[in-house]
């Protein structure tokens, strides 16, 4: 699983090694054999060889049968030169860094992690610089952050264009650079949704081509995903860029065999006060040999291990959620006695749910929406506040989700009216509560750990807008990116405090939908409504299987009354939506599909192997394999699609223990068949589904 590649060495050495390697000797050869004459046959050479030992010793020292040695160009020694860049004053790091004065050491932080601290000071203007970097010893894995230092009494010269990642790959043998990315899911207020939203896309990197990609708006998913799989020539490397803020990235493709890759935040040009520190994007590098799907799952492995938020210590099991937000106009026509009867509704149908979810509105407010920043509950709807709700959910056997916009402040509100100095934006018009700003910090956190604390608040929920444009008009000349900078760790350390405060208590990011989605912010929150585009089935699908490349933990909503829908919508953590007032629905479906799904929903955190390309079209089928080798159990999901006219189709599976023999079971049929891991890999397991659309869902389990 954790084969690490040389490259793995080149970035840990370039953190912890000052020194350059210099390519000596030849760097080709050609092996030729003299005449030996034409022995009996005339004119016909039949001269031969054996080659004894033939081996080749690189430069590095290491030996390699000549039978292993790449055919063509070989690739250059990897350098150690460090992987990142910037500018600082007039001159580049690469001209200013040997001469600074660097310090390096590490420490263990636990069985798997060790802490690499890289130091650079220049003792003339008193700018430090430190990398602080991570790696893996369980997975083939390294990251690092940077933080600049002003430690003299005066401003610093302006610090420019930090590239966090800046670093050539190098290919050898034959093949191309080839790009995995996706789009983003951009934030509904931004841009229309589309069933291509976290969309797999793949791009050629050819000669002298160049790819940019970036976030929008703020907003570090809602443009392009900030996941990048770097593939060549059978291995390949994963980046991600963490930042909940505005990054960008390129890719530089050279004449010969190089892949320059920069990435960072998009803009900065800023000097330090005195005294002042600033950090960067997170820079994550996971390194694979084989093929690019098994680096998707050593990447969601990696995110379950070390990322995944884990309340009291344990991965959030899959959660079955509901809401009365299509009812009451999310909670805008909500009320106690209303939330608590359509509580009652869902247990009294033995719909047993495990979050009651309380979405916008519920606080004081003239337009729901556009009136946020005074936040209380509304004292006509919820005299008593939250809390009786939150209790009786509590009888239950259940938890409450409520939802929030902390950094959002519209006129009238009482943030805009009393603290106008903790804002930004213009007079008038919606401004952003600056997280930067300690004060404005302080009364954020205390506020709405209060809420959480009073209102019995189990799951934080926090939606969020574009911005931006709230940090590039706040900036000077000399301070571009410095606003950026302090609100995103200020919202980092916003939900750290919280996380502190409520160690069992998840958080649920949204933005519009899942315009938040980036590496950072997944390491303290989960994704609950993955995206505005909601319900309808082909983009359902289509969510499902692309976002499952990157994120393992995901949700979404359900308002299925038959079959197909409900499997189609089917995400390990799920909300229903269903008018449970109405007496004329058959709740033994619902009830059946809500069994069906908490059968296999512990497989969404397994391998995950889609089984057909990625496609919109309605005439196909898709499927995907969700395989958990360590117990022996997976599940297959396929649908044909509402105009497709195929029956049946033959799915190999992947990941199975070849000499085992597997139960296989169709949900939809009673009883078992039997076949070995080696007959589902190499001949496949064949599927009907007549239905048209139609769905089936087959799990299986290892036997012997």
């Amino acid at each position: 699983l954790c084969r690490s590649l040389p490259i793995f060495t080149f970035i840990i050495n370039a953190l912890l090694k000052p020194q350059k390697l210099v390519r000596h000797g030849a760097t080709e050869f050609v092996l030729g054999l003299s005449e030996a004459g034409e022995g009996t046959v005339q004119r016909v050479n039949f001269n031969q060889v054996d080659w004894a030992e033939a081996r080749v010793t690189l430069v590095s020292g290491k030996v390699v049968w000549l039978g292993d040695l790449a055919i063509g160009p070989v690739r250059s020694p990897y350098t150690t030169d460090v992987p990142f860049s910037f500018c600082y004053g007039d001159r580049t790091s690469r001209e200013l860094l040997d001469t600074w004065q660097l310090k390096r050491s590490q420490r263990q932080l636990d069985e798997s992690r060790t802490e690499l601290l890289v130091t650079y000071t220049d003792e003339e203007t008193g700018l430090q610089m430190r990398c602080v970097a991570v790696k893996y010893t369980d997975f083939p894995v390294v990251e690092w952050t940077l933080y600049f230092k002003n430690t003299s009494s005066n401003p610093t010269p302006v610090l420019e264009n930090i590239q966090v990642l800046d670093t050539c790959l190098e290919r050898g043998g034959d093949g191309e650079f080839l790009l995995h990315h996706g789009n983003g899911s951009p934030h509904s207020g931004l841009a229309p949704q589309t069933p291509m939203q976290y969309a797999p896309l793949e791009t050629l990197l050819g000669h002298g081509a160049e790819k940019k990609l970036a976030a929008m708006e703020g907003l570090p998913a809602g443009g392009d995903l900030p996941y990048f799989n770097v593939e060549w020539f059978g291995e390949g490397t994963i980046v991600a860029v963490g930042w909940p803020g505005q990054w960008s990235a390129k890719f530089s493709r050279d004449d010969t065999n190089g892949l320059q890759m920069r990435a960072g935040q998009e803009l900065t040009h800023f000097k330090l006060l005195p005294g002042e520190e600033v950090r960067t994007p997170l820079i994550a590098m996971l390194f694979w040999q084989g093929d690019w799907i098994r680096s998707q799952n050593i990447w969601r492995r990696w995110m379950i291990t070390h990322n995944l938020p884990r309340p009291g210590g344990e991965l959030p099991p899959p959660q079955l959620e509901a809401s009365s937000s299509a009812q009451y106009i999310e909670m805008s026509e909500a009320t106690e006695g209303n939330q608590i009867d359509f509580i009652n509704h869902y247990f009294d149908e033995k719909i047993e749910i495990d979050y009651w979810w309380m979405d916008a509105g519920w606080y004081v407010f003239e337009d729901y929406w556009l009136t946020l920043g005074t936040w209380e509950p509304d004292p006509k709807r919820f005299p008593h506040g939250l809390r009786p709700v939150s209790d009786h959910m509590r009888t239950k056997g259940g938890k409450v989700i409520v939802w929030f916009v902390p950094e959002r402040a519209d006129t009238g509100t009482w943030l805009y009216e009393n603290h106008p100095e903790w804002l930004l934006g213009h007079d008038g018009q919606r401004k952003l509560l600056d997280l930067g700003n300690p004060e404005a910090w302080n009364w954020a956190v205390d506020h709405f750990d209060k809420l959480i604390v009073e209102q019995g608040v189990d799951l934080f929920r926090m939606d969020g807008d574009a911005t931006l444009p709230f940090w590039r008009e706040q900036d000077t000349e000399d301070r571009q990116g410095i606003t950026e900078i302090r609100h995103v760790e200020g919202l980092l350390a916003f939900w750290d405090e919280l996380r502190r405060r409520h160690p069992k208590m998840l958080i649920d990011i949204c933005a519009g939908g899942g315009a938040r989605n980036e590496l950072e912010t997944l390491r303290r929150a989960v994704p609950l409504w993955r995206s505005d585009y909601a319900y309808e089935t082909t983009g359902m699908q289509n969510l499902t299987y692309a976002m499952s490349l990157w994120i393992p933990f995901f949700g979404t909503g359900t308002n299925a009354f038959e079959t197909y829908t409900f499997r189609s919508q089917m995400a390990p953590a799920l909300c229903c939506i269903w008018d449970l007032r109405r007496r004329d629905i058959d709740y033994s479906f619902q009830r059946q599909m809500i069994m069906e799904w908490r059968q296999v929903a512990d497989n969404y955190y397994g391998d995950y192997y889609p089984l057909t390309i990625y496609r919109t079209e309605n005439d196909v089928w898709t499927a995907w394999q969700f395989d958990r080798p360590e117990v022996g159990q997976g599940m297959l999901q396929a649908f044909r699609r509402p105009e497709s006219s195929t029956t049946q189709m033959n799915f190999k599976l992947r990941g199975l223990d070849p000499s085992s023999y597997y139960s296989i079971i169709n949900m939809d049929i009673v009883g078992t068949v039997e076949m070995t891991g080696q007959d589902l890999m190499e001949k496949g397991l064949l599927v009907s589904i007549t239905e048209q659309p139609g769905a089936v869902l087959i799990v299986y389990e290892r036997l012997r």
